[in-house]
C-alpha cells in the first residue's frame, strides 16, 4: 500500500513539474503582450474559479477558523511570494537564468526541513541533491552556450526569492495537506492570492487593448492559468500529502529538462550527449534522495533497538 502511495506521489510531483517546466518559455512569450501583474492576476483569479467549480463535484469539507488563517499564510508563500514573484523575475531575466535559479529549491528545502521538521541531513540526501543539481546545471549551461542571454540580477534575485518562499511552504505547511484535500486548500489559497493581487492590477487590466492581443498570447495565458496553476497545484499538493518535502522538491530539477525537450520539439534546440548525461544525473539524484532515511525511519530504528 505504501509503495503504491509513493508511486502516485512521484507521478503527481513529476506531472506538476512538467507543467511548470513549460511555464518559463510559454510565460515569457505571453509577457511580450501582457504585463507581469496582469498575467499573475489572471492566473490567481482563473485558478480560483477552476478550483471552486471543481469543488462542487467533490466532498465538501469544513475548514475551521484557525486553519483558514494557516491557509492564508500558505497562499502567501506558495502563490503570492512564489509564483507571483517568479513571474515578475521572469519578466526581467532570461528563461535560462530563471531555470538555473530553480535548482536551488531542493537545497533550501533540505535546510528548512532540517530546521523546522528536524529531518536528518543524511549523506545520501546531500549526495542526491548534489548529483541532481549537477545534472540540471550541465543541461542549462549546455543550452546556454549557443544563446546570447538577457539576464538581470534583480530578476534572478526575484526568482531566488520565489524558490525560498516555496521551500518554506513545502515544509511548514505540510500538515495542511494531511488534514484537507488538495481541492479544498487550493480553492481558498487562490482566493486569498487573488485578493492580494486584484487591488494592484486593476489599472493594468483595465488598460489592456484586447483588439491588439494575439490569439496565441491568449492561449498562452490560458495554459498559465489551467496548466501551470490549476492542474500543477492540484498535483503538487497531492504529492505533498504522499512524499517528504525534500523528495517533492527534487522534482524541481525536471523543469530544465522539460524546457530543453520543448525547445527541441519546437526546432529551436538540439539533443547532444551532454543533455543525455544531464538527464541521467537528474533521475539518479532523485532516486538517491528517495532512498535516504527520513526522521520517521530513524525513530523506527530507535524503537526496534
Amino acid at each position: 500500500m505504501n509503495k503504491s502511495k509513493n508511486l502516485y506521489g512521484h507521478l503527481f510531483a513529476l506531472t506538476a513539474n512538467v507543467m511548470w517546466g513549460l511555464m518559463a518559455p510559454i510565460g515569457k512569450s505571453a509577457l511580450q503582450e501582457f504585463s507581469a501583474l496582469s498575467v499573475t492576476t489572471f492566473r490567481m483569479v482563473g485558478a480560483a474559479a477552476a478550483f471552486w467549480l471543481l469543488s462542487i463535484f467533490c466532498k465538501q469539507e469544513q475548514v475551521n477558523h484557525r486553519d483558514m488563517l494557516r491557509i492564508f499564510f500558505a497562499s502567501l508563500f506558495a502563490l503570492v511570494f512564489n509564483q507571483g514573484v517568479f513571474i515578475f523575475g521572469l519578466s526581467m531575466t532570461s528563461p535560462i537564468d530563471a531555470s538555473i535559479v530553480t535548482t536551488t529549491l531542493p537545497i533550501v528545502t533540505m535546510i528548512v526541513a532540517a530546521i523546522y521538521l528536524k529531518e536528518p541531513i543524511t549523506n545520501k540526501k546531500v549526495l542526491g541533491i548534489f548529483v541532481g543539481a549537477m545534472g540540471a546545471l550541465i543541461l542549462i549551461l549546455s543550452s546556454q552556450a549557443g544563446s546570447n542571454g538577457n539576464g538581470s540580477l534583480i530578476g534572478d534575485l526575484l526568482c531566488l526569492t520565489a524558490q525560498i518562499s516555496f521551500s518554506i511552504y513545502l515544509t511548514v505547511f505540510k500538515g495542511l495537506t494531511q488534514q484537507y484535500s488538495a481541492v479544498t486548500i487550493n480553492k481558498w489559497m487562490f482566493v486569498y492570492a487573488s485578493m492580494c493581487y486584484i487591488p494592484f492590477s486593476y489599472y493594468d487590466i483595465s488598460t489592456i487593448q484586447w483588439a491588439s492581443i494575439s490569439t496565441i498570447a491568449i492561449i498562452q495565458v490560458l495554459y498559465v492559468v489551467l496548466g501551470g496553476s490549476f492542474l500543477a497545484y492540484l498535483c503538487i499538493m497531492t504529492a505533498q500529502k504522499l512524499l517528504r518535502p525534500t523528495v517533492v522538491s527534487m522534482y524541481n530539477y525536471m523543469q530544465p529538462i522539460v524546457a530543453t525537450i520543448a525547445a527541441i520539439i519546437m526546432g529551436i534546440g538540439s539533443f547532444g550527449w551532454q543533455k543525455g548525461v544531464a538527464i541521467a544525473l537528474v533521475f539518479l539524484g532523485v532516486y538517491i534522495v528517495t532512498q535516504s532515511k527520513s526522521r520517521a525511519d530513524f525513530e523506527k530504528i530507535g524503537k526496534e533497538l
